[in-house]
């Protein structure tokens, strides 16, 4: 399905779907392809965004389109403590 027909669909509304396709352009990933899982109400969104996992996301249908900023892992850094 497309976020188009998902829009038509499920109109204003929070939406949980599985990407299925995407294309990457520069530092942004754009969703081509979804299935949808189901609608989600307003005051849950926040704690099923942040229970998702993998390809699984939750978006809101006034969105034109689907768009995840890429992050680029930079690695982590820690002090060492002088354990004298």
């Amino acid at each position: 399905m497309t976020w188009n027909e998902v829009r038509n669909t499920y109109p204003n509304q929070f939406v949980k779907f599985e990407v299925l396709k995407s294309h990457i352009e520069n530092d942004k990933e754009y969703v081509d392809e979804i299935a949808v899982i189901g609608p989600i109400a307003d005051d849950k969104a926040t704690r099923e965004l942040l229970e998702s996992k993998d390809n699984v996301l939750i978006y809101h249908t006034a969105n034109e389109v689907v768009v995840i900023k890429l992050r680029t892992r930079i690695g982590l850094r820690r002090a060492l403590r002088n354990a004298h």
